[in-house]
């Protein structure tokens, strides 16, 4: 029963807690408003934040009995994106970024979820591309609840400006 399992209310950031247990989440189970948790060891609770908000890999949950569970990034499915002869790791970016897809990018390698349609179009653009599994923490802003799906390839966004006068429509 939901009513008798503590909330956790409040997020506390890494190193500022000692954890009394530990979820381990993949990227859509740590963007989320409310849920019922369990942890390894077996403490059942409730997400309950008054807005949905990123959880990252060594942040806190504090129960409202004091506790806190500790978040932990799982392992998930996702394709490593790394620089061809022809295609530099910029202009990759550029690419994913464009189309408001949810990356993680390193020095030299972006890590984005599996879908074949940007997979195709990079590998048509001369990307090195290869499937991983790895934690997804991708960079804050370029996501939110409108894409965080795996397949956001089809862009119903209407039209929107990219500063500078550069203005298009995205078709479905």
């Amino acid at each position: 029963m939901h009513d008798m399992l503590p909330r956790a209310r409040g997020v506390k950031p890494a190193g500022s807690f000692t954890p009394d247990g530990e979820v381990r989440l993949d990227f859509d189970d740590r963007f989320r408003r409310r849920k019922r948790y369990e942890t390894a060891g077996g403490i059942a609770f409730i997400l309950d934040l008054t807005e949905a908000q990123v959880l990252r890999d060594g942040d806190g949950l504090e129960l409202e009995d004091g506790r806190v569970i500790l978040v932990r990034a799982a392992d998930e499915p996702l394709v490593e994106v790394r620089a061809g002869a022809s295609m530099p790791l910029m202009r990759i970016a550029w690419h994913l970024g464009n189309r408001h897809l949810p990356a993680e990018l390193h020095q030299d390698r972006i890590l984005i979820r599996e879908d074949h349609v940007i997979e195709d179009m990079l590998r048509g653009m001369g990307a090195v591309i290869s499937r991983v599994r790895a934690p997804f923490n991708p960079e804050g802003g370029a996501y939110g609840e409108h894409n965080r799906s795996a397949h956001q390839h089809h862009h119903g966004h209407g039209d929107h400006h990219h500063g500078d006068g550069h203005h298009h429509h995205h078709h479905d």
